[in-house]
């Protein structure tokens, strides 16, 4: 049986007066379509002319992006960001499509409708996904960084480290971020029987149906390595997705699945929840690095689970 193993590694006013404008231009270009030249339109009475309400829209928009950007400048000062992070654009009307990456594929992948294993997301919006393995570390300044900032990320747990405080987790979840399954014990997968890796990924879901109130979608192999019973496994589960990452990024330095050792868009950005105790730094160390990062090369940071 194959198996699959990864490294094993732990102008604003500007715009307003563009699309101001665009609202006058199609207000005269309707009057002029809809009038005669010598009975010109007249708004009804006790209505204004059409320009001036999408004006005041457009001018309330304006006034909620720069309040928006004010308090997102104000939290990167107060993390010691080098610049404000970037919003992302607003996610697909539809689901994308996901295939398993080439290379990445078990036997029967597709005939077996399997889950598929990927690192990036098939888009063309520069956006890149912040993923969290594992659950050995619980920050409350991590916390407090990601709501400030408004930074999505999705979280992927092992419950043998969460199980001591699933509350921190509950915290999170409240927030808007989608709890995952990552095993209960992170187990190297490929090393065990079909029956012992349901019980890794099923088990798992059990837990986090209880503590969290829902049966994940995604989940992720611990250390990303497979195999077909893994898969098998999994979708028994109800799992639809399991992804992994194309980069890596710790406390003090980044690492890259790909040779030419850059960001494209819809990569997915693989860390953990990691302290002092095993890294040369915090949490929120670990996430200025990143968030400096992708921000010095134009990327936003989206939520993954838009775009799936």
């Amino acid at each position: 049986m194959t198996v699959v193993v990864q490294n094993d590694k732990n102008g604003v006013r500007r715009k307003v007066a563009s699309r101001i404008a665009l609202a006058v231009l199609a207000a005269t270009a309707l009057a002029a379509g809809c009038s005669r030249p010598d009975t010109p339109a007249r708004p009804a009475q006790g209505q204004q002319l059409l320009p001036a309400p999408p004006a005041r829209a457009l001018d309330s928009y304006a006034t909620r992006l720069r309040a928006s950007y004010a308090a997102r400048a104000a939290a990167a000062r107060r993390w010691g960001l080098k610049q404000v992070p970037l919003m992302p654009p607003a996610p697909p009307a539809a689901p994308l499509h996901v295939h398993a990456r080439p290379g990445f594929q078990v036997e029967h992948q597709e005939s077996w409708d399997l889950p598929p294993v990927f690192t990036t997301v098939p888009t063309r919006d520069k956006v890149v996904f912040l993923t969290i393995d594992d659950g050995a570390e619980k920050d409350p300044a991590f916390l407090r960084m990601m709501n400030d900032l408004e930074i999505p990320y999705t979280a992927f747990l092992t419950d043998y480290l969460v199980k001591d405080d699933y509350a921190y987790f509950r915290t999170m979840q409240s927030s808007g971020v989608t709890l995952n399954n990552h095993t209960l014990h992170h187990r190297y997968l490929p090393g065990l029987s079909y029956e012992e890796q349901r019980r890794e990924i099923c088990d798992m879901q059990d837990i986090m149906e209880q503590q969290f109130g829902t049966r994940p979608k995604m989940f992720r192999p611990p250390y990303g390595n497979y195999n077909q019973d893994t898969l098998r496994a999994a979708k028994s589960c109800g799992i639809r997705y399991a992804p992994i990452w194309n980069e890596e990024v710790y406390v003090d330095h980044w690492e890259f699945r790909e040779t030419d050792q850059r960001l494209r868009p819809g990569d997915i950005v693989l860390t953990h929840f990691r302290g002092r105790a095993e890294w040369n730094g915090t949490m929120v160390d670990d996430m200025r690095r990143f968030l400096d990062y992708v921000s010095a090369h134009g990327y936003a940071v989206a939520r993954l689970e838009d775009y799936l």
